[in-house]
């Protein structure tokens, strides 16, 4: 997996890369602000880049703006948005844009290396990875879209956990119920939303766009 990580801090960019390293994995590029990011991206084609949202010059939103950019210019690209702060309004636009691939975790509740790892491959591989904190203040900025009205609360609480980019066998141990029950619970999410005809992989990130949907 080749990474780009844009982050003024030099000293968790430095061993961020690092660790990363340690797994197997080619940082081809640390960067400190969003100008550098686009030119690392434009040279080195990586596979995912890990952003904070907030660098130089104004430490406001250089980076999920550059996301969003970087997204428009390359579906192909996994983002891992890498923060202390949840955005809401411009991490929904950016879901909205492409929501495969696209990840959102924060600094202080990443708490071991091989979930972020883990979490980075995902996003990598075209899936997401949303911390729950994260869902919630997306949610608490949205409004019901079409088609979640029919969902139960049980559903709504599976779609949520599809959100963070747990699988099945994940929802189920959160849930303490069988897997069998959750694929059933995802199989009528699917078709309440009306996302019968596209593959599963696909659908998951077609659902989770729709529970999140601030517009």
């Amino acid at each position: 997996m080749r990474v780009v990580i844009a982050e003024d801090a030099v000293i968790l960019r430095e061993g961020l890369a690092h660790l990363l390293g340690l797994r197997g994995h080619e940082v081809v590029a640390g960067v400190g602000d969003a100008a550098a990011l686009r030119a690392a991206v434009a040279e080195h084609r990586p596979d995912v880049a890990v952003i904070d949202i907030r660098m130089p010059p104004t430490h406001t939103d250089e980076g999920l703006h550059a996301a969003i950019e970087l997204r428009r210019e390359r579906p192909e690209l996994g983002v891992l948005l890498f923060s202390q702060y949840v955005e809401t309004r411009y991490a929904a636009e950016l879901l909205a844009s492409a929501p495969a691939g696209v990840g959102y975790l924060l600094k202080e509740r990443v708490s071991d290396l091989d979930d972020f790892v883990d979490a980075l491959a995902r996003v990598a591989a075209g899936g997401t990875a949303l911390d729950p904190e994260v869902v919630a203040q997306l949610l608490a900025a949205s409004r019901p879209g079409a088609g979640l009205a029919a969902l139960t609360p049980r559903e709504r609480e599976v779609l949520g956990l599809m959100a963070e980019g747990r699988t099945n066998a994940a929802i189920a141990a959160s849930l303490v119920v069988t897997e069998r029950a959750v694929e059933k619970h995802v199989a009528n999410i699917f078709a309440k939303l009306g996302l019968t005809a596209t593959g599963s992989d696909h659908r998951r990130v077609l659902a989770v766009l729709r529970y999140l949907d601030a517009s």
